[in-house]
Order: structure tokens, then C-alpha cells, then sequence
């Protein structure tokens, strides 16, 4: 259960209870606790719970929110004693258990002391994508080394070597069992270490930083807590950039040591199977909620080990977000629920962060219930809200180079499971073959994503993916089994404000003297920058109906051909009628 309780100037108190782990403060009437003020924003603040933490957020508020009279700038931990501050109003934050047990506390400052994370907070970075293309009169961004930080290093070293000197088997333990062995080791090191450790430093924040550092993800907590944050890059120990609303900012953390950033990529890839060390210095994996990892170490990554996050929405996105975040029309969304609800093939193409494992989520929603689901990945990130649904996951080589599963087996395997639909997280190499085989023989209405610029780029893409198989297929009959197993492609594009648009969809109608022939159904048109450089233009059919269209028509679906004309001028019309 989570508490809020609105501290008055008298020391009283009123208390909000909220259901779940998330309470907006505001001056709206919607949100759980309600403020007035003229310092006092419509969703000003929220307070929630990650990881069995609690933190407070400012919405990107006018005046800020202060938390021990410190504004914070990212996800911010709170203690059991961390006072809020929203204008005139003070706040403090309680989060039980089901239990009825006080969820751990991130913090235990005295009321009205800035806590330490607070004090190590520097004015937000620059939204620059290149930090490089600043101008030269900014300052350049240094990450502060504070007195805890140091205390933190140390602390974090000694901990090494008191679980080396123990002998631990942390793999064998649970993460209750894990978490009070560490806790109990650090406090006992903060306690010899006595006069080292200066009075002004919060001693049980120090705890809970160096224990995060060791068992948990450190300084990349609160970042994985923040729901503004898209995606999470670690250069090195002294290196952190975030990317929020689409742009890239360097972030004001910083890891111990190389030896503590390697200790987090071990501690995410260990539950899973993966293994990282330096005969396999690099490897994919995930997060519990479905993050997508990616990490290289040394000799590889020369600047110290590297660590890639990229986040996924804890709420299921669906088709009412697309347009939400203006990234489809409404005529583009019926028309792809009638391509997957009829078993189209698809395929959805992109360049990196583009959106493509997010759409392919969305259109799998449109799958009816009652069909058999088979989901291939390299790094399980699908959420399909099915029933009958396997997910399978490939398996990197073991230590002796053995023990390989690649997708491409996945692949082959599926079609021995009797899938009504098999959905390929990517394609990138061999696989494409299976795939177009599978899509030629009765599992028609598959899905998966490729890398490519556009339709046509896509195409090209697919004949390489299929040479790379290893069968000497003559280039006619590749494109001919391309041109017979995909019907739609899918195009999305990530343009340089940050906004992700599905910017073509065309129907492969064939081949036509040797060259696969594409007809664009709907697209969208870029026409120009707004002030604040968010890309302009507008959504709009082609005047093209598929061939599909016709021959769903002739058994009764009902459908609306008005579509297709959906965003086009006056002019664009007039002369498709004549």
C-alpha cells in the first residue's frame, strides 16, 4: 500500500492511500492527491514504486519539485524520513508491503538535509543528439567526484575482497539471503572504517548505494525507474548517456570502476544462460521486464566495458498509442488489422530504434484468439497477449563452442509445432529463407522484422539473407519466392527529432521481367520542421486498393475502400478520377 501524507504547517497530517504503486500529485482532479497553488502544476509529481523502492518524479513541472528542499532532476530514491516539497506543500511518502512490512527505504535523511544523491545533482544536460556539436562557449560536462563517491570505491573494493577472503557462492544463493549477507558486510566494513567516513556523509545511503553497486544494477536504478527514459548507455565507468523524448544527453552518474560496470553485465546475463568473459566478450540479453541488453568488454570495448539498454513500456502498447504519438493514421491502422486479421504476410522494416520490435507488438495484437502462436527471438522482448502462445529463444555456444541453437533452427523446428502463425522477432541472416518457406507453405499470416532504409532496400536485403543460407539459388527464383511469400512491407522510420512514423506500406504484386514489382498503398509526407524541430507533414493514402481488397470483397468482408483516399488533396484526386 502506498501512502502520501500532506504535511501541514501545524505538523498535522492527512494521509492518501492508493491502490498499485503509482500516485500523481497535481492540481488536476484526476490525479490521486490533489494541490492548489499557483506554484502548482496540473500533473506536477509522481510518486512510485520500482524494484521494491520508492521514487518521486517531477513531470516537468514550472517550479520544480524539491525533495529536502534539493529540486531533483531525474527519478529520485526517497527514505522514510525525505520530506517532498510542491510549492507551499510538504509531502512524505510511505510505501507496506502486502505484509504490512515498510518496503526497504532508499534513503533515511534527516528532514530538511539534502540527501547525498541530491547533492551530487548538476543542472540538467544539454539536449544535444551529438554532445560534440555544442557550442563551443558551453561548458564542457564533468561528472562530480564527491567525498561519497570515493567512499563508495573504497567501500565497493573491500566488499570484493571480503566475500573472495568468505568464499561465497553467490550464484547458490536467493536474492533475500544475497541482499542481507551484503548489507551485513558493508555495514560492519562502514563500521571499522569509523573516523574515515566523514559526519556529514548519510552512512545509510552510502549502504544502500554500495549494496545497489554490488547486487543490483548501482547507479542505473533510478534511471531504470524513470518511465521518461527510453534507453540507457554506458561508455564507460565515468560515461553515461540516456535518451529521452528521442534526443541522447549525457547523465550526470558515475560507476566505481570498470571491475563494478562488469559485475552489473554478469549479474544480467548469469539468470538467463549468457555468459560474457573474454573468449566471449560480447552478448544480448534482457532485463525481468523485457529490456533488451547488449554488452561488450574488453579487449573488444577499449574504453572499459560497455553496457546498452533499451527499455520497453511496462504498459502493453496498442494501436490507440500509434495514434496517440501521431505515428499512423487511423486509415493505416484498419488497414493493417485487416491484413493481419486475414493472415497476410508481413514484414516490418527499419533502421536501429525505429520502433520495429514495438510495432510488430502491436500488430500482433490483432491476431484472433483461438490460433497457435510460435515466437522466435534472439533475446525474448515479444508480449503477445495470447493464450496459446511458445515463445522460444536461441542459445549462444557454451565455453566449449558447443551447445549453439541459432534461429534458424528455431525456425525449422516451428514448423513441426503446428503453428497457425510463427512470428520472427528479426531477420538477419540464413533464416529469411526458412521464413519465406514457411510463409509458402500453409503458415501464411507470419510476421518479423528486418533492417532497412525502405521497401525496395528491404527486398535487396532479403535476396543476401537468403544467399547467405548457403544455397546456391539462382537470383530469378529467390525473387519469385520473395514476390509469392510476402504480401505487405511495412516501413518505419525514425527521423532525426526523435519521432518514430510508419512512413510507407506497400503490397508486393508480383514479378515483372525478372524485377519484383512494389505498389505504395499509403505513405507519409514530410513538409518541413516545426521551431522546435519536430518533423512536420501528414498521413495520406496512395488511391491504390490492394488485389486482396478485391477478393475479400467477393466473399462478404465487409470493408471500406474510402480509405485508401484517406489525406489525399482535392488535386491528387481529380486527377486519379480522370
Amino acid at each position: 500500500m502506498l501512502t502520501v501524507e500532506l504535511i501541514s504547517p501545524t505538523g498535522d497530517r492527512t494521509p492518501a492511500k492508493v491502490q498499485g504503486g503509482r500516485c500523481l500529485i497535481g492540481k488536476d482532479t484526476e490525479c490521486h492527491v490533489v494541490l492548489s497553488g499557483w506554484r502548482v502544476s496540473r500533473r506536477h509529481a509522481e510518486v512510485f514504486v520500482s524494484n521494491d523502492r520508492l521514487f518521486v518524479r517531477d513531470l516537468e513541472s514550472t517550479f520544480g519539485t524539491l525533495v529536502n528542499e534539493t529540486r531533483v532532476q531525474e527519478a529520485h530514491p526517497l527514505g522514510h524520513e525525505d520530506t517532498i516539497r510542491i510549492g507551499n506543500h510538504a509531502l512524505r511518502a510511505v510505501w507496506r508491503k502486502a505484509d504490512g512490512a515498510p518496503g526497504p527505504a532508499a534513503t533515511t535523511a534527516e528532514p530538511g538535509a539534502a540527501s547525498a544523491t541530491a547533492r551530487r545533482q548538476v543542472p540538467a544536460p544539454a539536449e544535444a543528439a551529438d554532445p560534440a556539436a555544442a557550442r563551443a562557449d558551453e561548458p564542457v560536462f564533468t561528472p562530480q567526484v564527491d567525498e561519497t563517491f570515493r567512499l563508495r570505491r573504497v567501500l565497493h573494493e573491500r566488499l570484493i575482497e571480503a566475500f573472495d577472503v568468505r568464499r561465497t557462492d553467490t550464484h547458490r544463493m536467493d536474492d533475500a539471503a544475497l541482499r542481507q549477507l551484503t548489507e551485513d558486510l558493508i555495514r560492519d566494513l562502514i563500521q571499522r572504517m569509523g573516523s574515515e567516513i566523514p559526519p556529514q556523509v548519510d552512512r545509510a545511503r552510502l549502504l544502500a548505494e554500495v549494496r545497489d553497486e554490488a547486487i543490483g544494477l548501482g547507479p542505473l536504478e533510478p534511471l531504470l525507474a524513470d518511465p521518461t527514459v527510453t534507453e540507457i548507455m554506458v561508455n564507460r565507468a565515468e560515461e553515461v548517456f540516456v535518451e529521452r523524448g528521442g534526443r541522447l544527453q549525457r547523465w550526470p552518474v558515475n560507476f566505481t570502476s570498470d571491475r563494478a560496470v562488469q559485475g552489473i553485465i554478469e549479474r544480467i546475463v548469469t539468470p538467463i544462460g549468457r555468459r560474457i568473459d573474454e573468449s566471449s566478450p560480447m552478448v544480448d540479453a534482457r532485463l525481468k521486464d523485457g529490456s533488451r541488453v547488449n554488452a561488450v568488454i574488453p579487449p573488444l570495448a577499449l574504453k572499459g566495458p560497455s553496457i546498452t539498454i533499451r527499455k520497453f513500456s511496462k504498459r502493453k502498447l496498442d494501436s490507440s498509442d500509434l495514434l496517440k504519438f501521431d505515428s499512423a493514421s487511423p486509415a493505416m491502422i484498419e488497414f493493417l488489422r485487416v491484413c493481419v486479421e486475414h493472415r497476410k504476410n508481413m514484414i516490418i522494416s527499419g533502421g536501429t530504434g525505429s520502433g520495429k520490435t514495438t510495432l510488430l507488438n502491436i500488430l500482433s495484437n490483432f491476431i484472433p484468439e483461438g490460433e497457435r502462436i510460435v515466437t522466435i527471438e534472439d533475446a525474448a522482448e515479444l508480449q503477445l497477449p495470447h493464450s496459446n502462445l511458445v515463445s522460444l529463444e536461441a542459445r549462444p555456444a557454451n565455453i566449449e563452442g558447443k551447445g549453439s541453437v541459432t534461429i534458424r533452427d528455431l525456425v525449422k523446428n516451428s514448423l513441426r509445432m503446428r503453428p497457425d502463425r510463427v512470428v520472427v522477432g528479426e531477420c538477419r541472416g540464413g533464416e529469411a529463407l526458412d521464413m519465406l518457406q514457411a510463409m509458402n507453405t500453409g503458415h501464411d499470416g507470419s510476421l518479423t522484422t528486418a533492417h532497412a532504409n525502405s521497401p525496395r532496400d528491404m527486398l535487396a536485403r532479403l535476396e543476401v539473407m537468403v544467399l547467405m543460407a548457403g544455397m546456391e539459388l539462382p537470383v530469378t527464383a529467390i525473387r519469385e519466392q520473395v514476390a509469392s511469400a510476402v504480401d505487405i512491407i511495412v516501413q518505419q522510420t525514425r527521423f532525426a527529432c526523435g519521432t518514430r512514423k510508419v512512413t510507407s506500406i506497400v503490397e508486393v504484386t508480383g514479378v515483372e521481367s525478372g524485377k519484383i514489382q512494389l505498389q505504395e498503398v499509403f505513405a507519409f509526407k514530410q513538409t518541413g520542421v516545426d521551431r522546435q524541430g519536430k518533423t512536420q507533414g501528414h498521413f495520406t493514402g496512395r488511391g491504390f486498393m490492394p488485389e486482396f481488397y478485391d477478393q475479400l470483397a467477393r466473399i462478404g468482408v465487409p470493408l471500406d475502400p474510402k480509405i485508401f483516399f484517406d489525406g489525399m488533396s482535392e488535386e491528387e484526386l481529380s486527377r486519379r478520377a480522370t
